[in-house]
């Protein structure tokens, strides 16, 4: 299962402020010094980045990020979205104004 994974590798990482940690979803908030750490991990896991893209993100993508804030152009944030066999984890990051902190939110569906 790839967000129980997921979840056991971010504990490497310091975050900020730890909002959620349930059995499929975790949210919190990460410095920018961690966030080189974090996307290693994302991007092991998850492949590579989704959004930004060129190309717009299919339905099937937006029905399920939609749910937990999706990701919205103009405001720096991304995305890393995988989905094999049964299992969809996707994982949204969204950068504060201040330029130091970032919103991270990684969900199992």
């Amino acid at each position: 299962m790839k967000f129980s994974e997921i979840r056991k590798e971010l504990g490497a990482i310091v975050f900020e402020k730890l909002r959620v940690d349930s059995e499929n979803y975790f949210e919190a908030v990460i410095a920018k010094s961690e966030l080189t750490k974090l996307t290693v991990i994302l991007e092991k896991f998850l492949g590579a980045i989704r959004w930004p893209s060129e190309s717009p993100l299919s339905l099937q993508i937006q029905e399920a990020i939609n749910a937990f804030g999706g990701v919205k152009e103009g405001y720096g944030q991304s995305l890393y979205f995988c989905n094999q066999e049964s299992e969809t984890v996707f994982a949204m990051l969204w950068p504060w104004e201040d330029g130091w902190h970032t919103t991270v939110k990684v969900i199992q569906t």
